[in-house]
């Protein structure tokens, strides 16, 4: 009696004991720790050391600037918390069956390989060192997070003619021009190693020194003069971080602003808006030390005189729709993160490791 007693009792402590575990789990101690390969966890997802380590090398480069382990090891946190928001970006799109198809992934990819021959893309991917599968996998993930974008911030955005009507009240000296004004777009092509201008546009296509940019800046000028689209190339291959996602649209330049760079201003101030000039150089220093750092070719979207713009003007409403849409987007998205990472289960083991051997 005394032992079945005994197992009764063991059994109501085990029970409990085990179902705190369970629910613990998730948080701490209960829990067998991951493999030294898992640097962190989205809702159960494991994120792989070497996908940290591959996007790493991607942003870095072969000639990485960082001077010591520390440094480097403050980069790769930084990648791994964007790692971390685009897993709960694509978690959260799989819930609402906002994945993109494979008819989005093809129609994307035939729109990225439109510049290239076959053998030039595969040559492509060969420098990113990805596969064409992997390459893929990064389009759905793209087309995935525009999609979700789309659904819960950019669809709930409502400019109402009343918002305008009161933004151009309070602006309405914003609008009178003291000077000509010019709308421009760019594809700039540097010949110095930069992460920055490596993540800059959508091919991560980077040239290695100033005569892969001399090369590289003379092809895109033969594809714009065969027809090519300009903001399409920009923002596959322009390598301004500033512009390239947006087609190259540096917005309005003022004509005093531009007339700082003689050899600019005279080359777009001969062209009708829709024309492009023939490739620049990009100088640094003055003098007898001015050494080329890159080239550039720019496009000439619109010219404007000087005077007051009226509020009746369409393209004043549309200036100011955009701004104001752009604005309200960027709040909402940065609440949309935030809040999606409130709800996610994150675990980062590699801040956790760095933590602990920085405290011995």
């Amino acid at each position: 009696m005394q032992a079945e007693g005994f197992r009764r009792a063991r059994a109501r402590f085990l029970v409990p004991t085990l179902v705190n575990c369970a629910l613990l789990a998730a948080i701490s101690g209960c829990h067998r720790a991951p493999s030294p390969e898992v640097v962190a966890t989205v809702n159960g997802k494991q994120i792989l050391r070497s996908e940290l380590e591959r996007n790493y090398r991607a942003t870095v480069g072969d000639n990485p600037q960082e001077t010591s382990p520390e440094q480097a090891n403050i980069t790769r946190l930084s990648i791994l918390d964007q790692m971390i928001n685009y897993e709960i970006i694509q978690q959260r799109a799989a819930k609402l069956n906002l994945v993109a198809s494979d008819e989005d992934v093809n129609a994307k990819l035939t729109e990225v390989k439109a510049p290239y021959t076959q053998e030039g893309f595969d040559k492509h991917l060969k420098e990113m060192g990805v596969t064409l599968d992997d390459f893929k996998r990064e389009l759905r993930r793209n087309l995935t997070s525009a999609k979700l974008l789309n659904k819960e911030v950019e669809s709930k955005i409502d400019i109402t003619d009343a918002e305008i009507n009161s933004y151009y009240a309070a602006h309405k000296s914003d609008f009178n021009l003291i000077e000509p004004r010019y709308g421009i777009a760019q594809i700039v092509v540097t010949a110095s190693p930069s992460a920055q201008a490596a993540n800059a546009n959508l091919q991560n296509n980077k040239a290695a020194s100033e005569a892969d940019a001399r090369k590289k800046i003379q092809a895109l000028y033969s594809k714009l003069e065969s027809g090519d689209d300009f903001a399409a190339l920009a923002e596959n291959y322009s390598e301004d971080p500033n512009t390239a996602s947006n087609g190259g649209d540096m917005g309005f330049v003022f004509e005093s602003q531009l007339r700082e760079n003689a050899e600019v201003y005279d080359a777009i101030a001969k062209l009708k808006p829709g024309q492009f000039t023939e490739v620049l150089p990009i100088t640094q220093g003055a003098g007898s030390v001015r050494r080329t750092v890159g080239f550039a070719i720019y496009k000439l979207l619109s010219r404007e005189a000087a005077g007051q713009r009226t509020l009746n003007d369409p393209n004043v409403q549309q200036w100011i729709r955009q701004q104001l849409r752009s604005a309200r987007a960027q709040l909402l998205r940065s609440a949309f993160f935030e809040v999606m990472r409130n709800q996610a289960q994150v675990r980062n083991y590699f801040a956790e490791q760095i933590l602990k051997q920085g405290a011995k």
